[in-house]
């Protein structure tokens, strides 16, 4: 599964500017909202990523578009819930002849969608994905669409995660064609690619295109592999050899960071690039399967982990650069979203969102989360196979709205398709609960009793938001055998 930190920008208005910027956005898989220094880790050192924060904006309520790996990542591509592009859960690698009841084998991000990439070639983009792809269960057949499928002109990926960890991993495609046996970190590896393909642009100056980067690291997602020198680091603060490989993963995913902000600086990019920094969805629970051992992550204040719908499930850092724009120092606590990322890079770029996409998020780029914005959409995750009881959450303004399936009874799903979607898009919401988590970040306090008023009006945009969400979920027909 994929798991990954996500942080929005917040920004003045931005400038007139004689040319487009360079976007890059780098996710990390897993990493929760608390493994960073400047969220208040106290043991795992993150100089790089804390410089960030201090040259620009620290999100302290930044969104991914689900708890879990795959639709985190359609989400942020598309800009609308994953479940409007029939992603509502981690997507398995396919088998040779694998015809799953539940149609799994068939969930992929399609080649009709509108994505960044796409986008931002029509406005003369460069664009790139280096690392985790995880947005079908055919990698690398041309039965399911691919990265170049969606917009990008180069991809260096694997369908999910890097194997056999993330050291030396055999499993990248570049292009189509299988890379073989690397040495070394994937998220090293993937910053180098993503480096080589960025120089290869050409000197800033001459003519060169603005470049889009999706930088996706593995990291610290199972099976987690770290440089010895790093382990050995943490090996007198941490309470085990797995938990200082933890630690030494995410310094690890600092010090990629750290190449790509010096490349910018020392080939005079920097102040014409926006980066992003942010995770796919919360930390993985230790243990909570085999080879889950090194899964040391930290939700910090938040309540729950990856896979739930309460705050750490989708909460994750986030963190925004751009020199020149974005003024340093800010910490922005306005709720911002990955799915804010496609009408944002639309308007840096002088596009228009098309008129029939119907994003779900909206666009920061004049204040980035910094001052008021036209959100007129809730925040709205579905996400049937929660490990918390409520299925469905809201984010709207200072309130959390959680939410059950015919009070449970629905059962969990792992997809909809033509043998469940029935009865799940039947299912009644019940049982809300209400947390003004502005200021209650770990949702300790139910205010449903409390506030009937609220609640009635948090009930009303809720049920109006789902039945919009349900109305536009695909359902998979399984192949029968």
């Amino acid at each position: 599964m994929v798991r990954s930190l996500f942080v929005f920008l917040v920004f003045p208005s931005v400038p007139v500017m004689a040319a487009k910027p360079n976007i890059i956005v780098i996710i990390c898989d897993d990493l929760g909202y608390g493994d960073l220094a400047c969220y208040g880790h106290p043991q795992i050192k993150t100089p790089n990523l804390d410089g960030m924060a201090q040259e620009g904006i620290r999100y302290t309520s930044f969104y991914s578009a689900a708890p879990v790996c795959s639709p985190s990542r359609v989400g942020l591509l598309t800009g609308r819930s994953p479940n409007r592009s029939g992603v509502y859960d981690w997507i398995p690698a396919s088998r040779p002849g694998g015809k799953r009841p539940d149609a799994r084998e068939q969930v992929h991000l399609k080649a009709d969608a509108v994505t960044i990439p796409k986008l931002l070639q029509q406005a003369g983009y460069a664009t790139c994905l280096s690392g985790k792809w995880h947005c079908n269960a055919m990698f690398n057949s041309a039965a399911q669409a691919q990265p170049g499928d969606v917009g990008f002109d180069h991809w260096f990926a694997t369908q999910n995660n890097a194997s056999p960890s993330h050291a030396n991993p055999q499993n990248y495609v570049r292009n189509g064609k299988e890379v073989g046996p690397l040495e070394g970190f994937s998220c090293q590896l993937a910053t180098t690619e993503a480096l080589t393909w960025i120089k290869d642009k050409g000197t800033p100056g001459t003519e060169q295109p603005p470049f889009f980067l999706y930088l996706a690291f593995h990291e610290p997602h199972e099976p987690v592999a770290s440089p010895p020198e790093l382990v050995e680091k943490y090996l007198k603060v941490a309470q085990n050899e797995n938990q200082a490989q933890y630690f030494a993963n995410v310094e690890n995913v600092d010090l990629a960071v750290g190449r790509v902000l010096a490349e910018l600086k020392e080939s005079g990019r920097d102040k014409n690039t926006l980066v992003i920094f942010t995770s796919d969805n919360g930390p993985e629970t230790l243990n909570r399967y085999g080879g889950a051992k090194r899964s040391w992550g930290t939700p910090g204040p938040l309540r729950g982990m990856k896979l739930w719908t309460t705050e750490a499930g989708f909460r994750v850092s986030g963190i925004a650069r751009w020199p020149g724009t974005i003024s340093a120092g800010q910490t922005v606590a306005r709720p911002v979203s990955s799915l804010d990322f496609l009408p944002t890079f639309c308007e840096l770029a002088g596009l228009e969102v098309p008129s029939d996409l119907k994003p779900d998020g909206a666009s920061v780029a004049k204040g980035f989360g910094s001052e008021p914005f036209d959100r007129s959409k809730p925040l709205i995750w579905c996400y049937y196979n929660a490990l918390n009881g409520h299925r469905v959450a809201m984010r709207d303004g200072d309130w959390k709205v959680l939410a059950k399936l015919d009070g449970g009874k629905a059962g969990k799903a792992s997809n909809l398709h033509t043998g469940n979607a029935e009865v799940l898009k039947n299912a009644k919401l019940t049982d809300l609960e209400i947390y003004r988590v502005s200021d209650d970040l770990g949702e300790s306090q139910n205010l449903a009793a409390e506030q009937p008023e609220e609640l009635a009006r948090l009930r009303g945009v809720l049920q109006q938001a789902y039945r919009d969400l349900i109305a536009d979920s695909p359902v998979w027909e399984p192949h029968r055998k």
